[in-house]
């Protein structure tokens, strides 16, 4: 009787160890279109995304979600610009590292390959360069009071990494100047003349 008790809980114990071996803030690899696409109705103005090569590093903030695609980056941006297309809340702001314009095609052969094809994806956008240390120094500071959704790619081209901060798409930079100058005009009149 031991012996097949002792058979149970070693079997019992094969089978959950598996279940406990993936880290917390990783998603299975072929979720990650689901996670964005249950992510992107709750991402709001001061959100972020992030599409970011192999080497990105693991950050600690409490607002980061990690999630190993384990697919390609422009992949992975086309369906990502795609979701926030077609949302009704936010559109993307864009930054990227500003060391990859110097990567040079004879240490990364497919480096200026990359760099066109981002291009493409990215036409008719805004997009800011900052260097890298700069942007983690951000992403850490932004991860403490927001969510960060960060999907890691199978990219292997340094400096690639694609820095989305999401904005309102029904609100923008124009509407909130006039409305602040509004507010301030209002509060440089005297009580006695409102």
């Amino acid at each position: 009787m031991r012996r097949i008790a002792f058979a149970l809980c070693l079997f019992a114990f094969i089978v959950a160890v598996p279940a406990f071996a993936q880290p917390a803030s990783a998603a299975p690899s072929d979720s990650w279109k689901a996670q964005v696409t249950k992510m992107m109705p709750l991402l709001g103005h001061r959100n972020w995304i992030l599409i970011v090569d192999s080497a990105y590093p693991l950050q600690v903030s409490p607002g980061l979600q990690v999630i190993e695609t384990n697919a390609d980056q422009l992949d992975v941006l086309k369906y990502v610009l795609k979701s926030i297309s077609a949302s009704r809340h936010v559109r993307p702001l864009f930054t990227m590292d500003s060391e990859l314009p110097f990567v040079p095609d004879t240490v990364v052969p497919t480096v200026t390959a990359y760099r066109d094809r981002v291009a493409l994806l990215l036409h008719g956008y805004s997009v800011e360069a900052q260097p890298h240390e700069a942007m983690l120094s951000q992403i850490d500071e932004a991860g403490k009071q927001y969510r960060i959704l960060v999907l890691k790619t199978t990219m292997t081209i340094p400096y690639s990494s694609v820095f989305m901060r999401l904005d309102c798409k029904y609100w923008g930079g124009e509407d909130e100047k006039r409305l602040r100058a509004k507010m301030a005009a209002a509060a440089a009149v005297p009580k006695t003349e409102q």
